[in-house]
């Protein structure tokens, strides 16, 4: 299993980005995809999910809004979409899959398999 998160880059307050999961060696249209955050000195924490089927789960009030998570099914990615960036969205995210997970298991040690986080700074 491998998941490859990309499209992290500063941004000013208010501006967009979008983050990328390419994954292989798993069925990727059989399982969900969850995003992840960890900010400097805080826990992980979980932001969004996709499902199998490409529906979203936003586990954090406070991307709700804003953030966009969907997938590919083609191209074997997923997508976070973030909008309106905050200085407190500020953090390295992460997408992480496992087998037969539901975006409802938020249980980060449930999650098996997770990409190598991209950066994301917010700052003028």
């Amino acid at each position: 299993v491998q998941l490859q998160a990309s499209g992290g880059d500063l941004v000013q307050p208010g501006g967009s980005l979008r983050l990328s999961c390419a994954a292989s060696g798993f069925p990727f249209r059989s399982q969900s995809i969850g995003w992840y955050r960890q900010a400097p000195g805080k826990e992980r924490e979980g932001v969004a999910c996709v499902s199998a089927g490409g529906t979203p789960m936003y586990h954090t009030e406070a991307v709700k809004g804003r953030f966009t998570a969907s997938k590919d099914n083609v191209k074997n990615t997923a997508y976070l979409q973030m909008d309106s960036l905050k200085p407190e969205d500020t953090a390295v995210y992460y997408c992480a899959t496992g087998p037969a997970l539901s975006c409802g298991n938020t249980y980060i040690p449930n999650w098996s398999s997770w990409g190598q986080g991209t950066l994301v700074t917010v700052s003028s």
